[in-house]
């Protein structure tokens, strides 16, 4: 027996962290329901950011300088229109985070303090409480949601989107209680990431891609899903997710070494702070020949590690690492996804009714490779540009759906589903790629995505990477491969459906078609 619930007129929004929260504040006083499997800011990639927000409000910065490093960093296939509309955003979005609460860090005169990180002309990250920045956020902002009487918290998992003709109509939700449907015409997706499809990642075990799954499922339009961005220094544990070093610590000063304490990125442009990908690749190369890799922190001049990096000493001295005195063990790890759900600067996807913002999103912001600490900003300035949207739309009526007892997956069974993701995607999909393994992924992958089952969402955003990947024959940002490692002449974006990708995984592996 299913139950309903939820009055007609409320926006629902799936996901708690950053993106989901801004949403939901800058609706009020509308009506807001709010689907999280955890309390709001709890179990989000928001509450484990170190680095902070990148804004352009330092005396020496400037708007254009920030772009400028975005589209640098995006190798030529970031969205200048969104790029340009979502910076200018900076210092507004700063602003409004300390009018909810958010207490960032200042000098002894109250001036906002600045950091510095790669691949930026100039020290402009905001931060919070050092390097525990996205706790600080959130807490601030989840504490707001409390006090906000217009937003209903709904503890439970999505597990399909209603959607007739085109439009979305409501959401079949798992709750602990049981099975439920929310009608509503306008929904919102912010679930985050896909850090848990990898055996090394830096996001929640629960962020799997769950939101791209209900999107494709219902017929949405994804946008550069091969560009999955590989964070350079992970703590290297047995743990999951495991910890991360943050960018900052390099920004600071720290270099990396191997066991025999050679530096051996000091001859790459830009050293430890070129771009992420770079440092990244240069990492995996490094330990796929056999080294070890650490961040050596010892010897940075006037650098109080405990005092600058309070949360980073906590779990390096709970792994027995002493960052002062000794060298850390650092990995690449899956840290962000720049592919999402295709949106357009108001949030908008193809379906109608339905919203994306924050990383399950694709806005042509990040291009094939992110900026540090862009992803907070964005999530902070596209909740409220979504909020802007639904609220001057008008409430179309929900329908009812149809067959429901087959369509509910508990986030359980999800999870399950995972498992074997990770292995498929982490071999072929990781920092460096190339065809024969994206094909072999493939092939594993269809069986699994092709089910009719709602409890296979990891299998259909991991199909979905693998496909996209293999059809961009290029090396371009984040997307590394070794059998095509040049650049194309003219890149484009990829953009498809979930039927497609189907579609072109029987293509790009006959024996399927059999």
């Amino acid at each position: 027996m299913t139950e309903s619930f939820g009055a007609a007129e409320s926006c629902v929004i799936i996901g708690g962290g950053l993106a989901g929260l801004s949403a939901a504040l800058a609706l009020a006083p509308s009506p807001v329901i709010l689907l999280s499997k955890a309390a709001p800011g709890l179990e989000s990639s928001s509450w484990l950011a170190q680095g902070g927000i990148a804004a352009a409000i330092g005396a020496d910065d400037d708007f254009s300088l920030h772009l400028a490093d975005t589209l640098t960093a995006g190798d030529g296939l970031c969205d200048e229109t969104a790029a340009r509309a979502i910076l200018a955003e900076g210092s507004s979005a700063i602003e409004d985070l300390i009018r909810l609460g958010v207490p960032f860090d200042r000098d002894g005169e109250g001036r906002i303090l600045l950091g510095l990180e790669a691949a930026h002309s100039r020290r402009r990250i905001v931060h919070a409480s050092g390097d525990s920045s996205g706790r600080e956020i959130m807490r601030a902002l989840a504490r707001r949601v409390g006090e906000t009487p217009s937003i209903t918290f709904v503890e439970g998992t999505a597990s399909r989107l209603i959607v007739e003709d085109n439009r979305v109509s409501g959401v079949l939700v798992s709750t602990r209680s049981g099975p439920a449907v929310i009608a509503a015409s306008r929904v919102v997706i912010a679930t985050g990431g896909i850090g848990g499809l990898y055996k090394y990642g830096t996001n929640p075990a629960g962020s799997f891609g769950q939101g791209l799954a209900l999107a494709a499922r219902a017929g949405a339009v994804m946008g550069d899903l091969e560009f999955v961005q590989f964070h350079p220094t992970a703590l290297d544990t047995a743990s999951f997710p495991l910890k991360l070093i943050s960018e900052t610590v390099r920004g600071e000063g720290a270099i990396l070494v191997d066991e025999a304490g050679e530096r051996f990125m000091a001859c790459q442009p830009g050293a430890e702070l070129a771009p992420r990908d770079v440092v990244s690749r240069a990492v995996w190369r490094h330990m796929a020949a056999g080294h070890r890799v650490f961040l050596d922190a010892r010897n940075v001049p006037g650098l109080d590690f405990a005092r600058r990096f309070p949360a980073i000493t906590g779990f390096c001295h709970a792994a027995g690492i002493d960052p002062a005195t000794q060298l850390i063990p650092i990995r690449p790890a899956a840290h962000y996804h720049m592919g999402g759900i295709s949106v357009d600067l108001r949030g908008r996807s193809s379906v109608e009714g339905l919203w994306a913002c924050g990383e399950a999103a694709c806005t042509g912001l990040h291009g094939a490779n992110r900026l540090a600490s862009n992803s907070l900003l964005e999530a902070a300035v596209c909740g409220r540009l979504v909020a802007t949207d639904i609220a001057a739309t008008p409430v179309s009526r929900a329908k009812g759906p149809r067959n429901l007892e087959t369509a509910f997956a508990p986030l359980a069974d999800q999870l399950l589903d995972q498992a074997p993701v990770r292995e498929i995607l982490s071999h072929a999909a990781g920092v460096q790629r190339d065809g024969e393994g994206l094909r072999e992924a493939i092939r594993a992958l269809y069986p699994l995505a092709s089910e009719p089952s709602s409890s296979n969402g990891a299998a259909v955003a991991g199909l979905m990477i693998a496909v996209s990947a293999l059809r961009r024959r290029e090396s371009r940002g984040a997307h590394s491969r070794t059998d095509f490692p040049d650049k194309a002449p003219s890149p484009q974006r990829t953009m498809l459906r979930l039927d497609d990708a189907l579609a072109d995984a029987r293509e790009l592996v006959p024996e399927m078609a059999d």
